[in-house]
C-alpha cells in the first residue's frame, strides 16, 4: 500500500509541471512585449533550484518532509492561479519565478521521502510514475479540444490546470507516510539558516569527483531539454510535444533497469554509461543535422530515458546513500541545485553562444560540441574509478 501511495505522489508531482511549463514560452511569447521576456522566463527553473537547500534544511530540522511539501505545493498552486490573471511579460516572469521558488524544492523532498519508506531497489519502480505522470500531462489538451476548445496550450488556461493539479498534489500530501526531521533540536547556524550545511559532503572525495562528473554531464543533457524542440522545429517536424514525448515513453522501460545496471557497474559506471549514451545521441543529432539522416533523430530521443534514469535518478540514489541522515533533505537540494541549476545556467551560456553565432542555426557544430563535452566527462569518470559508492 505504501509503495501506492508513493508511486502516485510521484505521478502528481511530475504531472502538476509540464501542463503549464512546457507551452509557457510560447505563450509568453506571444503577449504583447513578451518576446523580450523569453529567455528570462526559460531560466525559471535554474533560478528556483536555489531555494532547494533551504527547503530542505526546514525539512531536515523543523517540520516534517510531507509538510513542508504541502507548504511548498499549496504556495505553488496560489501563485500559479495568481498568473491566471496576468497579462504583463515582466509581472508574469516575476511570478512565474515565485512558482518555481516552491515548485523545484519539491523534486529534492519527493525524492527523500520515497527513498526514506522504500528499499533502494524500489526507487526507480515507484520514480517512474513520475514519468507516467509527465506523459499524462497532454490530457489537460486532449480533454480541451474533445469540447472544442483548440487552443488551450496557447492560452492563460495552462496556468489554471497547474493550480488545480498541484492544490490537488498539496491535498495529497495528506496520505503520505510521515518524514520525521532527522535534526530536530540540533543547534542552527547561519551555514544551516541558508541550506548549505550539505556542503559537508564535499569533504568526501567520492563526492567531490561525482559532482564534478555529474555537472560536466549536465552540460550536453540540458542542452536537449532546452533546444531539441527548436531543432526539431527546424528540420521540419511538426508535432514537437508528441516527438520528444517517445523519450519519455521509452524511460518508462529503462527506469525499471536503473537498479540492475548500478548493481552491476556501480553509481559511477552507470553515470559514465550515461555519458556514453549522451555522445550517442549527439553524434545521432549531427548525423541528422549535417547530413539529413532524420531516422537518426529517432534513435536520440529513444535512449533519453536511459540517460535520464542513470543521471537524475542515479544520482539521487548515490545522494541518499553517502549523506547523513539528518542531511538528506538538504543533501538532495544540493544536488537538484547542481543539476537543474548550475548545469542549465552552464549549458545555456555555452550553447547559447554557440547557436548565435550564425544564420541559419549552426545546429551541427552545437551537437559536435555538445558531444565532445559528452565524450570529456566519461574520460573523467573512467579516469577516477568506476567503484561502487559502498565500495569507494
Amino acid at each position: 500500500m505504501k509503495k501506492i501511495v508513493l508511486s502516485a505522489m510521484m505521478f502528481l508531482e511530475y504531472m502538476a509541471m509540464p501542463v503549464w511549463f512546457v507551452p509557457m514560452l510560447p505563450y509568453v511569447k506571444a503577449l504583447p512585449g513578451g518576446e523580450a521576456w523569453t529567455l528570462w522566463c526559460g531560466l525559471i527553473m535554474g533560478i528556483g533550484t536555489f531555494s532547494s537547500p533551504l527547503v530542505g534544511m526546514f525539512a531536515d530540522r523543523y517540520l516534517n518532509a510531507e509538510k513542508v511539501l504541502a507548504i511548498c505545493y499549496f504556495a505553488s498552486a496560489a501563485l500559479l492561479a495568481g498568473a491566471f490573471f496576468v497579462t504583463s511579460p515582466a509581472l508574469l516572469f516575476v511570478v512565474l519565478l515565485s512558482v518555481m521558488l516552491f515548485y523545484m524544492p519539491t523534486w529534492s523532498l519527493t525524492a527523500t521521502i520515497a527513498m526514506a519508506h522504500s528499499e533502494k531497489d524500489d526507487y526507480p519502480r515507484i520514480r517512474v510514475f513520475g514519468t507516467i505522470g509527465w506523459v499524462s500531462a497532454c490530457v489537460f489538451s486532449l480533454v480541451a479540444a474533445a469540447f472544442g476548445f483548440k487552443g488551450f496550450d496557447s492560452s492563460r488556461w495552462i496556468f489554471a490546470a497547474g493550480a488545480a493539479t498541484t492544490a490537488f498534489a498539496g491535498l495529497f500530501t495528506l496520505v503520505l507516510p510521515r518524514t520525521a526531521p532527522r535534526a530536530k533540536g540540533e543547534r542552527v547556524s547561519v551555514c544551516d539558516a541558508l541550506g548549505l550545511r550539505a556542503l559537508v559532503l564535499f569533504k568526501d572525495a567520492r563526492f567531490r569527483s561525482f559532482a564534478i562528473l555529474l555537472l560536466l554531464a549536465m552540460i550536453p543533457f540540458q542542452w536537449y531539454n532546452t533546444y531539441c524542440a527548436a531543432y526539431l522545429k527546424d528540420s521540419g517536424f511538426q508535432y514537437l510535444t508528441l516527438t520528444m514525448n517517445l523519450g519519455q515513453a521509452g524511460e518508462i522501460g529503462f527506469m525499471l533497469l536503473v537498479p540492475l545496471i548500478f548493481r552491476k557497474v556501480g553509481y559511477r559506471g552507470g553515470i559514465v554509461l550515461a555519458l556514453l549514451a549522451l555522445v550517442f545521441r549527439n553524434a545521432s543529432f549531427a548525423l541528422s543535422s549535417a547530413f539529413g539522416l532524420s531516422a537518426f533523430n529517432f534513435s536520440a530521443i529513444l535512449i533519453h530515458g536511459l540517460i535520464f534514469g542513470l543521471l537524475v535518478v542515479g544520482s539521487q540514489m548515490f545522494v541518499d546513500e553517502v549523506a547523513p541522515p539528518e542531511l538528506r533533505n538538504q543533501a538532495q537540494g544540493l544536488v537538484n541545485l547542481l543539476t537543474a541549476g548550475v548545469g542549465v545556467f552552464a549549458s545555456n551560456v555555452i550553447f547559447d553562444t554557440i547557436l548565435g553565432t550564425a544564420t541559419p542555426t549552426p545546429w551541427t557544430l552545437a551537437y559536435v560540441v555538445s558531444g565532445s563535452v559528452a565524450l570529456v566527462a566519461a574520460a573523467f569518470g573512467l579516469a577516477t574509478g568506476m567503484r561502487r559508492a559502498a565500495k569507494a
